[in-house]
């Protein structure tokens, strides 16, 4: 039999190769993890948790707008940057220490460098800051590269914008921003952008934000985010961006010129496979530039797997996490499984933050085998109501109309993505209309609207005109 120096060799100590590490020393198997960067991946690096610091350090403007309605003041409040990004770094170096600690207390060996496949069971680890350079055999190989933000690199004057992996690291806050793009990562930062005080743009090719999520709360989100000071541009994308002694100058198709100080390109992120090594190793890309893999991560090379956003299947750091698990169980169990991709919760942090799961209204309608029933609910929450602000809640549920199964709950609003969380236990049971309406209500809550939905929205082919 060959001998190898490892019985799994993971490329990656992201959610998802730390995982699947971590489980497989545990094991009893031999395991190292090689890591170019820092251990923790996007997630815990340069993405979720980050970002959610930068939120939450932005929702702060909103709650003393808020507090002055309750009867409070408050003095020259203001916010500092550099106090600010000290706290979140030494929170994210927090956290990748205990990643590394736990990586160890498991037994895998934790290699900083950047691997590179040289065939089927080999892998080269390019050292850093000097380190030598190492060639490491291994039985099973998982790669869990992930991700990187993808730019327009033929844009004129793209060299000039950053992407939200330097947005964690300005070295000042700027004057005024421009976000392009219209996803997750965009109107999230044009919510911390703007909640921190600086005057934010976002422009989207697209006629609405979010999209692939419901129509109804892409509109709403549409309009709330403007209530809190972002101007939407939509429709409309970059020709050029130009420098200048005061600034960026954003030349745009529809003629409009906008000066900001950074502009922000939030346009999608990319499988991270470059310089990998896959083709000497017989790993194929599928037509999206991701590797291609079968329902048990595996990949065209007979033994080596790829989990999280490097496949490009459900780019989201819970799903990597399981698809790890599964990928342990499948190779080293015995025990085959497959992660199920059906009716996956899913969180925006916007401000006014998004809550998702199952189906949406459009998609209910082509899969569901007959008619489909529409429950929403737009209203000012106690909190709002009571200062007298405008903002609106959005609650809708989406059930199919023979075995009354709600099939898709949306939600736009303060506390959403908490409330997605356990709406999502239902959705995924597959629990009728008739038994959420049987579960009695937490009064006050915003979450009782969930349980106390009556009416149908009437079909907008009935309401048209």
């Amino acid at each position: 039999m060959t001998s190898y120096d490892y019985d799994l060799f993971v490329i990656g100590a992201g959610s998802g190769g730390v995982r699947a590490a971590r489980l497989t020393a545990l094991g009893g198997k031999k395991v190292a993890i090689a890591e170019e960067y820092r251990v923790g991946g996007t997630c815990v690096i340069r993405g979720c948790v980050p970002k959610k610091f930068m939120v939450m350090a932005a929702e702060v403007s909103h709650a003393l707008e808020i507090a002055e309605g309750y009867g409070w003041s408050f003095d020259n409040a203001k916010f500092d940057w550099p106090t600010f990004l000290q706290a979140k770094d030494v929170e994210i170096a927090r956290l990748s220490g205990i990643y590394a600690a736990n990586l160890g207390k498991a037994g895998v060996d934790l290699l900083h460098g950047r691997a590179v496949l040289k065939d089927a069971h080999t892998v080269e680890v390019i050292g850093k800051d000097g380190a030598e350079n190492q060639t490491i055999t291994a039985e099973k190989i998982l790669i869990a590269t992930g991700g990187r933000p993808w730019k327009p690199d033929s844009l004129p004057g793209i060299e000039h914008a950053i992407t939200s992996e330097e947005a964690f690291h300005l070295p000042e806050l700027p004057k005024r921003v421009l976000v392009v793009g219209g996803g997750y990562i965009a109107v999230e930062f044009a919510g911390i952008f703007a909640g921190l005080g600086v005057e934010t743009t976002l422009i989207y090719r697209g006629p609405n934000i979010l999209r692939g999520f419901d129509d109804d709360v892409r509109a709403h989100l549409a309009g709330e985010i403007e209530k809190r000071g972002i101007k939407v541009i939509l429709g409309c994308q970059h020709e050029s961006i130009e420098k200048t002694d005061t600034g960026l100058i954003n030349h745009l198709e529809n003629g409009m010129k906008i000066e900001t100080d950074v502009v922000m390109f939030a346009t999608g992120r990319v499988p991270y496979v470059e310089g990998l090594g896959l083709e000497t190793a017989g790993v194929e890309l599928n037509e999206n530039g991701a590797i291609k893999v079968d329902q048990y991560s595996q990949t065209t090379a007979d033994n080596i797997w790829a989990v999280g956003d490097v496949t490009d299947r459900m780019n989201l750091t819970p799903v990597a996490i399981r698809e790890g698990v599964a990928f342990h169980e499948t190779v080293f169990r015995n025990n085959p499984q497959s992660f199920d991709y059906e009716a996956v919760a899913t969180a925006v942090f916007s401000q006014p933050p998004v809550g998702t799961v199952g189906l949406t209204e459009a998609e209910a309608r082509h899969a569901c085998p007959g008619e489909v029933d529409v429950y929403v609910t737009r209203f000012r929450p106690m909190k709002y109501a009571f200062t007298g602000s405008d903002e609106r809640v959005l609650m809708k549920l989406v059930v199919e109309a023979e075995t009354q199964r709600v099939v898709g709950c949306h939600i736009v609003g303060p506390d959403s993505p908490e409330m997605i969380q356990l709406a999502a236990i239902a959705v995924k049971a597959g629990l009728t209309k008739a038994q959420w309406d049987a579960t009695c209500a937490v009064h006050p809550t915003m979450a009782e609207e969930l349980v106390t939905l009556r009416e149908k929205q009437a079909p907008a082919a009935m309401t048209a005109g």
